[in-house]
């Protein structure tokens, strides 16, 4: 059950309170519906679901968030932050109303607090355990990044099958053999699968996480997963990134020489 908005019970991925402040006097921003309760609002938020736009932007604005409040920002406005994040200002609005935002006019969204409803609706006010499969360069990086287990990504296994860097240490961890795969799964609970295997390895590994319970699955090998219903995987390639940036810059560098 998600907590309270006016009583969390743990405090947001950054340490902070999360605690609810005091409404500040005034309208709330446009798309905040300022006749409901909080508690009514959640409730509308699980009965009618989040669009998956919405969703995908929520990361978005948790990052901008945190920034802010690194830099001890208190409140920013709608349009400051669609500003800083590259959203249109009544796009934003209305995602943030999907989570009963407490947007007050002229004086803005309170960072903290929308930083612990982002972070509670993106299901990051509870810890979740990741294993990588795949203890290359990439593997190796995303064991090394600091940055996971501030948003509540814990890493608790990194593994590969090449026997010679089996054993080794990276980030704290042991690095385990592919063939402990379901056994490290059960052993650590794991909720996530990362996979930064090569192209022909990726199907295999995806096939025994899915086999082993795990339903969320982060691919970085550069092929298509087939997984069974009610298994998530999102895909990152980075090449195809790369390849969108250069056609960018080609369409840039051909507009400049025909204004040349």
């Amino acid at each position: 059950m998600s907590p309270s908005p006016q009583q969390p019970s743990r405090s947001g991925p950054n340490g902070r309170s999360g605690r609810r402040p005091v409404p500040s006097p005034g309208r709330p921003e446009p798309g905040v519906d300022e006749t409901s309760t909080p508690a009514s609002r959640e409730s509308l938020v699980k009965d009618r679901g989040i669009p998956e736009a919405t969703v995908a932007r929520l990361p978005v604005y948790l990052r901008a968030l945190h920034a802010l409040a690194d830099r001890g920002v208190v409140t920013i406005s709608s349009e400051e932050l669609a500003t800083t994040t590259g959203v249109n200002p009544a796009k934003l609005r209305k995602d943030l109303s999907h989570l009963g935002s407490y947007g007050t006019r002229g004086v803005g969204y309170d960072v903290e607090y929308l930083v612990y409803q982002i972070s509670r609706e993106l299901g990051l006010t509870q810890d979740w355990v990741v294993a990588i499969v795949g203890a290359g360069n990439l593997g190796t990086a995303l064991a090394n990044y600091g940055g996971f287990a501030s948003r509540g990504f814990r890493i608790a296994a990194l593994l590969d099958a090449d026997t010679g860097t089996v054993g080794s240490r990276v980030a704290g961890l042991t690095v385990e053999h592919t063939d402990k795969l379901e056994a490290v799964i059960k052993q650590h609970a794991v909720s996530i699968g990362v996979i930064a295997t090569p192209a022909g390895a990726a199907q295999g590994v995806c096939d025994r996480m899915v086999a082993a319970g795990v339903t969320s699955v982060l691919n970085f090998a550069p092929v298509v997963l087939n997984v069974p219903v009610g298994v998530d995987v999102r895909k990152v390639d980075l090449s195809i990134e790369l390849q969108i940036l250069a056609f960018h810059a080609q369409r840039k560098a051909g507009e400049e020489t025909v204004h040349a």
